[in-house]
């Protein structure tokens, strides 16, 4: 399996927040979204989105393939 470069988990320390509030922000469970910042899942459109607006930041920069 390939990971899947991101900037998740960086802005959401940058943003002094938790996973789980995150998580809760962006209407996920933990264990998606540890998977996310981890590279492990390479969220649908509609999360990548979602992620992008709760951490105030351009889809576009938040996900490299």
């Amino acid at each position: 399996m390939s990971r899947t470069s991101n900037r998740v988990r960086a802005l959401r320390t940058l943003r002094r927040q938790s996973l789980a509030q995150l998580a809760e922000r962006a209407g996920v469970s933990r264990l998606t979204l540890r998977a996310v910042e981890a590279g492990l899942y390479m969220p649908s459109l509609t999360l990548a989105v979602r992620l992008a607006r709760v951490l105030n930041h351009p889809v576009e920069d938040l996900f490299a393939v």
